[in-house]
């Protein structure tokens, strides 16, 4: 059945499935990745109601802009090392950051 289902709707179970277990933190790499503009913003919307409802996330994705809405923290990693950390008021206020690193104009 799993199968019949769209690239969001199997993200979106794949979530499900994972908070099933009541985890102290979830863990997603690549949520919205390959996924149409709306159903992205979709995951995102349901990462919203469980950063509220208290779930901790940890969240590696592309999507910077949303990362800043999403995240109390930051961390970007050059070749498994941490070269900055910070909250989100301070990577919106560098984007050198933004380009160097991520390859995106602010």
């Amino acid at each position: 059945m799993g199968n019949q289902l769209s690239g969001g709707e199997q993200q979106m179970l794949a979530i499900g499935r994972a908070l099933m277990g009541n985890p102290r933190l979830l863990v997603l790499d690549e949520a919205s990745e390959g996924l149409a503009p709306l159903v992205r913003e979709e995951i995102w919307r349901c990462l919203d109601h469980l950063r509220a409802a208290g779930q901790t996330i940890l969240v590696v994705d592309k999507y910077v802009r949303r990362l800043i809405r999403l995240a109390d923290r930051h961390h970007i990693l050059e070749r498994g090392r941490m070269v900055w950390s910070g909250d989100s008021a301070e990577l919106a206020a560098q984007p050198e950051l933004w380009q160097r690193y991520l390859g995106v104009e602010w």
